[in-house]
């Protein structure tokens, strides 16, 4: 295969300890609270003892075709968890629900639930609709975790039969399917299986899925006709629904279910970055800008229809009727991330960091058991978070996202190192060919100073990139108190020289309150602005206000005051301001009137981060505010 291409290298998840004021009780709450509540939720729901495959028919609540992903994507937060903070407890649950998946496996490699014990006659029969591929992914992806984190085998060890066992009935040789996962996730973690292992096979496997996807005569019309079926009466009309409309090569517009989008545009990514396919990483670039530029909420939300949970026509983005599903926003960071590894560009952190401060975390409560999975910019005060969902995808998904925050915040390249995301704590590795330690302090999101303490055994030099967020318009950068020009280069400050042990880098990013507007093409937001701090986008939340918060305009020259409430939450960043209500009296009777006969007085205006709506007393919410 040809010469990989990845440009940025990440730390591992065990090079990187997080110390961070906001960051460390979300992480700790996802350890005492999110992952132990899924766990028991999928006990509860009888997702952890499907995997006896002791179901018969006739018995109630038969496994269903998506379970294994449930428990996998538990099982890899745990991992993650598990690797930066042991815990005997918890490996031991670990272990025994690993010992469940290891005995269900079949004797040729499969490994799958439902199509074991329900439908075994219907194995591999329908990719388009059933989770087979998508379950195996999440089975590899939660294997190389969890032996990363403690070196235990096991589930790796069987992934790999599943693996090889896929690999002998898919593929381009005699007698083999040409099919393809109806849902996408299979892509990305098979190109983990081979990063892990070495194994060049399963990078070949994951390279003939994203290959065939598309192509002519189509599988799943095939597969159909085999079933019975007329490929023209499927509910989701046409292939884009899945991205298979046309081979991906030649795709230039997100389109269809946004989570699927998200995962095959990953994979295509960790696939362009081990093969050097100029071709697939230009197709990942048109559909990046499709998504971001024109397709995605200013949360970094994406995927605005509730049918089909996908993408529409450009700039449709409605706000109460928003879809954002939590785990297409998670997609969106792992898209982001492989973007950056391959273009080493700040704009793809960017994306990353505005998906992951807001419509990522919005899916989680504070406490840590309680969830979105639809994320919208405005509700009625009806939108609540859940304890679980009958489709548990974006829990588990929440929870390992969280607990692998540091493998996101620094990447070397060649003698380069990186910092991507501005997060308390410390990083680990080597640079020129010496172990150095970057301490990192910072109260981000609220403030934008960050101090970094470069710890080395002897002089070195070495380039460090320090990313400026693409909402940033000044700052300031000192090293060891004396100011410095850098170079700038794709979104970074580049500081190259040799480096001292105890050198200290402080950045400053100017981090004054914003007014943002959309593009006018999105008419929903025509008239309105949206608030913006940092990387936080700010909301308006009833219990805060008297009336509909829907309702409340925000003049242009309206003053805004950033200020810390220590009150709010554990503390947060709020945003006052005096905006306008509209008056509710003399309409009774009258259903229109004249504007000069209407009047809005002044009213106080408080603004909290989007990301911890819903999470005090129930009501209405907005992000968009009319322009007073």
């Amino acid at each position: 295969m040809p010469t990989p291409t990845r440009k940025l290298h990440p730390f591992a998840l065990t090079d990187v300890t997080i110390d961070d004021p906001f960051w460390t009780p979300r992480q700790e709450a996802n350890r005492a609270v999110s992952i132990p509540h899924i766990l028991a939720m999928c006990r509860q729901t009888g997702r952890v003892d499907a995997f006896k495959l002791d179901w018969r028919p006739g018995d109630p609540n038969p496994p269903h075709i998506f379970w294994d992903s449930d428990v996998a994507k538990w099982i890899e937060a745990a991992a993650y968890s598990l690797a930066t903070r042991p815990d005997k407890r918890l490996e031991a649950e670990v272990d025994e629900i690993i010992d469940l998946i290891v005995a269900a496996q079949q004797t040729e490699g499969y490994l799958n639930i439902h199509f074991t014990v329900v439908e075994p006659e219907k194995r591999w029969a329908n990719l388009r609709d059933w989770h087979e591929l998508y379950c195996a992914g999440h089975l590899i992806e939660a294997a190389v975790a969890y032996w990363q984190a403690t070196g235990k085998r096991a589930l790796l060890d069987a992934v790999c039969r599943y693996a090889d066992y896929i690999g002998s009935v898919f593929g381009r040789g005699k007698g083999k399917k040409r099919g393809f996962p109806g849902h996408e996730e299979l892509e990305l973690a098979l190109v983990k299986l081979f990063r892990a292992t070495g194994e060049q096979r399963y990078l070949k496997l994951s390279k003939f899925f994203v290959d065939e996807r598309g192509r002519k005569p189509h599988y799943y019309d095939k597969e159909a006709k085999e079933r019975g079926d007329d490929p023209k009466t499927w509910w989701a009309r046409d292939y884009s629904y899945n991205q298979s409309h046309v081979p991906v090569r030649e795709q230039d517009e997100a389109l269809g279910h946004s989570v699927r989008a998200m995962y095959l545009y990953s994979g295509m990514a960790d696939v362009a970055a081990e093969t050097g396919d100029e071709e697939l990483r230009t197709a990942c670039k048109r559909l990046w800008a499709s998504a971001v530029e024109r397709k995605m909420y200013v949360t970094g939300g994406v995927g605005s229809a509730h049918q089909g949970e996908k993408f529409t026509a450009d700039y449709d983005l409605p706000n109460e009727s928003a879809y954002a599903e939590t785990c297409a926003a998670i997609g969106l960071v792992y898209f982001a991330h492989r973007m950056l590894q391959l273009e080493a560009d700040g704009k793809y952190a960017d994306v990353l960091e505005q998906a992951l401060y807001n419509g990522v975390l919005s899916g989680v409560g504070v406490r840590g058991d309680r969830f979105f999975y639809v994320n919208p910019l405005a509700s009625a005060g009806g939108h609540h978070r859940q304890e679980f969902f009958g489709c548990a995808c974006c829990p588990p998904n929440l929870a390992r996202l969280i607990a692998e925050l540091g493998s996101y915040v620094y990447a070397t390249s060649g003698n380069a190192l990186y910092v991507n995301l501005y997060v308390g704590g410390e990083g680990e590795t080597e640079v020129a060919g010496w172990p150095m330690t970057l301490h990192q302090e910072t109260c981000y999101p609220w403030e934008g100073a960050v101090k970094l303490t470069v710890e080395l055994g002897q002089p070195t030099k070495f380039d460090v990139r320090l990313r400026l967020p693409g909402w940033c318009r000044a700052f300031s950068l000192e090293v060891n108190d004396e100011p410095v020009e850098p170079r700038l280069t794709k979104g970074y400050a580049s500081l190259k020289r040799e480096w001292q042990d105890g050198d200290v880098v402080e950045l400053c990013l100017d981090m004054p309150v914003e007014r943002i507007v959309a593009n006018p093409a999105v008419v929903e937001d025509a008239g309105k602005v949206a608030l913006q701090r940092g990387p936080l986008v700010y909301c308006l939340e009833q219990c805060d206000h008297s009336g509909d918060v829907r309702g409340l305009a925000l003049p242009d020259d309206a003053e805004l005051t950033a200020r810390f409430d220590t009150n709010l939450l554990g503390g947060a960043t709020v945003i006052e301001t005096t905006g306008l209500a509209p008056a509710a009296t003399g309409w009774k009777g009258s259903l229109y009137r004249p504007l000069s006969e209407t009047s809005a007085k002044p009213v106080r205006i408080k603004a909290i981060p989007y990301c911890l709506w819903d999470n005090r007393a129930p009501g209405a919410m907005a992000v968009w505010l009319p322009r007073g």
